[in-house]
């Protein structure tokens, strides 16, 4: 149940300021599938069955990364309002929740991370050509991630980003061929200024890289791009421009797993934006189960489940996408 307007302004203010910075997690689509339920002294992060991708995540995989993404968001705020965080993963019936047990701590200092939160972004455009140093990749290298999460590194030339290359044309093909696919891409597409406030989520047009147009028209020019043929020519030029692939892997492919790796792909993520370095999904080959098990036999992965796929280099930032208010997303 949605709390009402009276109910979030009775929380605990430090709680609902972290919760904000919570939100701006990343999420498929932009489909912002979270609720957060706040109790005395911890934030519980539930999944919101009603923001799911049916088609492209029908697992709800990626749902639970972006709840592991919103899970280190918010351990990262905490800091900055004094308080140190724990984190568990409960299974309830079905489902699985995220509970952060809060402690305010005296002298705590801040995640160095916490600045970075509010300038990540997904950066959609095509890149610049300039590829990441050898130093910056090494420092890059060194990020921590959870246990069972694994991160390879692919760059542009070698033999396997080559590969990876192939298999996200692979995957436009599978996908943009599926009427129902498209079906879902245009039921999460802001075709104008109006319809971006309106749902407060979704893939708005100018972070698309497309013009602001009125639904009625905007609707079959997006339609008329969804297309195998158009959509690999767009990720070529994108592919050509990027420095690395990066592949997230697990051994542990399950909701638990999941989490975890949005967890450690927030993490990377932010350490990236503090490094001045764009970062785009092309999860396509993760999203076609067939095609991640090729993928996890032929490149030298350890024979783990790859998770995400992100292209990575330098580009200028997009504009950012919205995000819902504080009484969309609490429940009581």
């Amino acid at each position: 149940m949605i709390a009402s307007i009276n109910t979030v302004k009775s929380q605990n203010p430090d709680f609902l300021k972290i919760i904000e910075y919570g939100i701006k997690a990343p999420s498929g689509h932009n489909t912002q599938p979270w609720k957060f339920k706040l109790k005395e002294k911890s934030i519980e992060i539930h999944p919101n069955l009603d923001k799911t991708l049916p088609v492209v995540d029908g697992n709800h995989r990626e749902l639970y990364i972006s709840l592991g993404c919103a899970l280190e968001n918010i351990c990262v705020a905490a800091s900055n309002f004094g308080y140190t965080s724990q984190a568990d993963i409960l299974q309830k019936d079905s489902v699985y929740i995220i509970e952060i047990k809060l402690q305010k701590t005296e002298s705590l200092k801040a995640d160095p991370l916490f600045s970075q939160i509010e300038k990540r972004q997904t950066n959609r455009s095509i890149f610049k050509s300039k590829m990441i140093s050898a130093d910056t990749l090494v420092m890059l290298q060194r990020m921590r991630t959870n246990p069972n999460v694994s991160m390879f590194y692919y760059k542009k030339g070698e033999p396997e980003f080559e590969t990876l290359s192939k298999y996200i044309y692979t995957g436009n093909e599978i996908f943009y061929n599926d009427k129902a696919f498209r079906k879902e891409v245009l039921t999460w597409m802001r075709f104008n200024k109006k319809d971006v406030l309106k749902q407060n989520d979704g893939l708005a047009y100018n972070t698309v890289g497309s013009p602001s147009l009125p639904k009625w028209l905007g609707r079959p020019i997006v339609s008329s791009f969804l297309t195998p043929k158009k959509q690999n020519k767009s990720e070529e030029d994108k592919i050509k421009t990027t420095s690395h692939f990066v592949t997230f892997t697990t051994n542990d492919n399950t909701p638990k797993g999941w989490i975890l790796t949005g967890q450690s792909l927030e993490n990377y993520w932010l350490h990236c934006t503090e490094l001045g370095i764009a970062v785009a999904f092309s999860n396509q080959p993760c999203e076609s189960a067939s095609l991640a098990s090729e993928i996890s036999k032929q490149l030298p992965i350890n024979n783990e489940l790859p998770m995400l796929l992100l292209r990575i280099g330098y580009a200028d930032p997009m504009p950012y996408s919205v995000r819902k208010t504080l009484k969309d997303v609490i429940i009581e």
